[in-house]
């Protein structure tokens, strides 16, 4: 296989799977050329509990990439998640030096508000600005060249584990590649399924995958808040499993091809057939039997996740409404209860923005794939080709070059 320039490569490691995304960089346009995924079953939560597992599934879904893409894959930019990760609002206040707002004054209000006390076996995964106030003027969200005497900065901070983004960044070059940078995967996502017009709106960003629930809420135009729940799909599966009394990987099987988490669309004769455990044989029940099992579960997680959103104070702020993606978005009736719970109108999620084989991504479990991609692309930190030996890891948001690189973020980010 051969090596090219300007190559992206995103990859998504789950709870239940681990998917890599290519992309080529072309005319300005980020075009998908291939993808490949593989069962993940070193990760609980989203966090990495056995390393050889995990390194095996990597591999072979980077195999299957770099077979569809023909291209040979060293580098990638990949996703964190997890109950470890936790964010916070931060202000930072500086002096204008010369009356005039410039790079390095918008720099030292950054560094104002990222100089919060935080644990040590924590790390700061992402410092994105919200919004600037020059002069008890708010709302800025370019202050460069705007005269003022002083300059307030409003932060949004991501932190995770030190350990656990320690972990994944070793898997990774255990499996070959060199990460290019580390983004929350809520953020990834929202980069690929929320339009602009959301964001200024109001929406919130639910992507409910295997082991997790993660949130991210935007107003205004920038993000107000990020969480992460540990609870997802595999939690309806178990349930599966111990209702119908059949193997986790049936109970899988049977969830997403005749599960329903609407009881009510289901008809009354209609039926599936579920394995046995022990060699016993197959039965024969209502597949409304199923969604009695289902709907439960999916009620009760929407209810949390719901709670955690009002936690954020900008539930009434959400004209736009949820966007669910992650695996769990693909299970029928998933929209109607969640309208019901969150009393805000759904969607499910699909990535846009990219070109390629854009039918191949044309779902929502490859949002976070997708969106690791166009985060990838917007940041000029990350270099499009084979990475040099040794290269630092950098932040999509709060890179250490932060004087070279703040104005390609108001671009980006605003």
């Amino acid at each position: 296989m051969i090596r090219e320039d300007n190559i992206l490569v995103g990859l998504d490691i789950g709870t239940t799977k681990i998917c890599v995304v290519v992309a080529r960089i072309a005319d300005g346009k980020v075009n998908i050329v291939g993808i490949g995924s593989h069962p993940s079953t070193g990760l609980r939560k989203g966090v990495v509990v056995n390393m050889d597992s995990t390194v095996t599934s990597i591999k072979k879904a980077v195999e299957e990439a770099e077979l569809m893409a023909g291209i040979k894959i060293d580098s990638c930019i990949a996703g964190i998640s997890g109950a470890h990760v936790k964010s916070f609002n931060s202000n930072g206040v500086v002096a204008i030096k010369d009356r005039e707002v410039k790079v390095d004054d918008v720099a030292r209000a950054i560094d104002a508000a990222k100089a919060v006390a935080i644990p040590a076996d924590r790390q700061v995964l992402h410092v994105i600005p919200q919004e600037f106030i020059i002069d008890d003027q708010d709302g800025i969200k370019d202050p460069i060249g705007i005269t003022g005497v002083r300059l307030e900065v409003r932060v949004h901070i991501v932190t995770g584990s030190v350990s656990s983004a320690q972990n994944i960044i070793k898997c990774c070059r255990l499996a070959g590649l060199n990460v290019e940078d580390i983004v929350l995967s809520q953020i990834a996502s929202a980069e690929a399924t929320l339009s602009p017009e959301e964001k200024e709106i109001g929406a919130a960003l639910i992507d409910v995958g295997g082991g997790t629930s993660d949130i991210a809420v935007f107003a205004n135009g920038s993000i107000k808040y990020t969480a992460v729940l540990p609870f997802g799909g595999n939690n309806i599966t178990n349930d599966i499993a111990i209702g119908l009394k059949t193997p986790l990987e049936e109970a899988e099987r049977i969830k997403k091809r005749f599960g329903s988490a609407f009881a009510d669309l289901i008809g009354e004769n209609e039926t599936i057939e579920v394995p046995s455990v022990g060699g016993r044989k197959p039965r024969t029940l209502k597949r409304k039997v199923l969604a009695d099992i289902i709907e439960p579960r999916v009620e009760e997680i929407c209810t949390m996740l719901y709670e955690e959103i009002k936690k954020s104070g900008a539930e009434k702020l959400l004209a736009s409404g949820a966007i669910l993606t992650g695996g769990c978005a693909n299970l029928e009736g998933i929209v109607e209860l969640s309208e019901n719970i969150f009393n805000l109108q759904t969607r499910i999620g699909f990535p846009t923005g990219v070109g390629g084989l854009v039918d191949v991504v044309n779902n929502p479990i490859y949002a976070t794939g997708v969106g690791l991609l166009i985060c990838g692309y917007k940041n000029p930190g990350v270099k499009k080709s084979r990475p040099e030996k040794g290269r630092a890891l950098k932040k999509i948001y709060g890179s250490p070059n932060i004087l070279k690189r703040m104005k390609e973020w108001f671009k980006e980010i605003f």
